[in-house]
């Protein structure tokens, strides 16, 4: 299974909702999300994830100037991209491409947001009902689990693309680990095909496209388009644009 979004279908699928009174922006990618103040937000959801089925959600979020995210955790695995704005999440300066991993029962938080806002992806293994926060909702917290990766390197080579055809450099923001968890940014030349790492060494994987464009059936995904393979889906050749590619591969780990 290979999802593609591409950023102007995204671009339509814009929802508003308000958190502790703020008022937030969101795009749906792939999956259907519940928003704070919908029925089911927040909701437990422990056993009710399909087991080891792999079912993607991702949609980015918009969180406006000098917001505050309360601290708390979610029930499945994500990742989460930095892709405009800055700020910090905890403790961690989070700039464009910050990416953070916090699998199922990790708390963090809180994601304070400067005076330009920030942006980020998130992107998760499985489906979730949201933010279960802290200390309101402990009590649904599975002690033992927690994980938490960020990866902060990808900073420069996100604006410094190959200007050669067939070039392609790599970058790994978090190294890959027993399970299968890694990210990788892939940065090609123009017109440049190559092979992505196997999704099936982990539990699925998306593809982001940062920066530059990426052809997929011949048609182009500009920035911010995302992918997502399933564990099934084999090795997936990609080709950049004229302009090249900036790519972030965000792989979980297996089920």
């Amino acid at each position: 299974m290979l999802i593609t979004t591409a950023t102007e279908t995204a671009e339509q699928q814009k929802s508003d909702f308000l958190v502790d009174g703020q008022p937030y922006s969101s795009r749906d990618y792939i999956g259907i999300t519940v928003k704070p103040g919908m029925p089911g937000y927040g909701t437990n959801i422990a056993d009710k994830t399909g087991g080891k089925a792999v079912e993607p959600q991702a949609f980015l979020v918009m969180q406006p100037p000098h917001s505050v995210t309360q601290p708390h955790f979610h029930q499945t695995n994500q990742f989460q991209v930095i892709v405009a704005g800055g700020g910090a999440i905890g403790k961690v300066r989070t700039d464009p491409l910050t990416v953070q991993y916090a699998g199922a029962n990790t708390p963090y938080g809180p994601i304070n947001a400067e005076a330009k806002g920030i942006s980020y992806f998130t992107l998760r293994q499985q489906r979730d009902s949201g933010a279960k926060y802290l200390p309101a909702q402990r009590d649904l917290l599975v002690r033992g689990q927690q994980r938490q990766e960020v990866g902060v390197k990808a900073h420069r080579a996100a604006r410094d693309l190959p200007t050669e055809s067939g070039a392609v450099q790599l970058e790994t923001l978090i190294e890959p680990e027993t399970d299968g968890l890694f990210v990788q940014f892939l940065a090609l030349g123009p017109d440049t095909q190559t092979t992505l790492p196997d999704a099936g060494d982990g539990g699925g994987q998306y593809h982001l496209v940062a920066t530059g464009s990426m052809l997929r059936d011949g048609a182009p995904l500009r920035q911010l388009s995302l992918e997502f393979a399933s564990p099934d889906e084999g090795p997936i050749d990609i080709k950049s644009g004229p302009d090249g590619l900036g790519l972030l591969l965000l792989r979980f780990p297996k089920l």
